[in-house]
């Protein structure tokens, strides 16, 4: 999943997306709460992460124009101001967690997940389609209730489209998941994971719309 990181506390900002991307996520980070404002604008994630002592912008006045433009975008509040009514008016802003510093590095990357699994109405930490089974608590997959590995780029692949299970996913959607702002990978990577997946589950798992993207279908009963 796509996080965007906004803290200009480099020190905590580095530990956060450490631990954020082992956990197979990728996240895009900014230092300001004006390029926060901008990232938003410009492209879509599946969580924020803001703090709220932030130069340029204060990150409430951040949460507020979101709230106010009508993103819907699952915001994560971490700060410094830990009293009641701070926490009050985060969350009545629009926040949907707060995590006061400092903090546990663990609980913060399960807020995060938790958070992203119910923006994608997802209340079970694993994802299944069949005979696949994603549990984005361990980051292991199951075929056939047997585990296999994949590369950490196909599993965030698999990962996207299986939270996305309905509805097709563009390549350049999965690309800005999987690499956010980094230089953009050759054109023929994605086809790369996808055909990952189907070798180490089955090939009829995603299916590809011609020029537009990629869909696991909903299961039937």
């Amino acid at each position: 999943m796509r996080i965007l990181l906004v803290e200009d506390e480099y020190l905590i900002a580095d530990a956060i997306k450490a631990s954020l991307e082992r956990q197979a996520h990728h996240v895009d980070w900014v230092k300001d709460g004006r390029s926060a404002q901008d990232a938003l604008a410009a492209d879509r994630f599946d969580l924020t992460v803001l703090d709220l002592g932030l130069p340029h912008k204060d990150g409430m006045d951040v949460l507020r124009d979101l709230r106010r433009s009508g993103d819907k975008t699952p915001v994560l509040i971490l700060t410094a101001r830990d009293a009641v009514q701070n926490r009050i008016e985060g969350l009545d802003l629009g926040a949907d967690d707060y995590l006061a510093k400092p903090f546990d590095m663990d609980e913060l990357v399960a807020r995060c997940r938790a958070l992203i699994r119910r923006s994608n109405q997802n209340a079970d930490p694993v994802l299944k389609h069949g005979d696949v089974e994603l549990d984005t608590a361990s980051q292991s997959v199951r075929y056939k209730s047997q585990k296999i590995e994949l590369p950490p780029l196909a599993y965030q692949t698999l990962q996207v489209l299986l939270e996305r299970q309905g509805r097709v996913v563009s390549k350049n959607d999965l690309s800005a998941t999987l690499y956010g702002w980094e230089p953009e990978a050759e054109s023929n990577v994605i086809e790369v994971y996808i055909s990952q997946i189907r070798k180490k589950t089955r090939n009829d798992l995603i299916r590809t719309i011609r020029g537009v993207g990629y869909i696991i279908d909903t299961e039937t009963v």
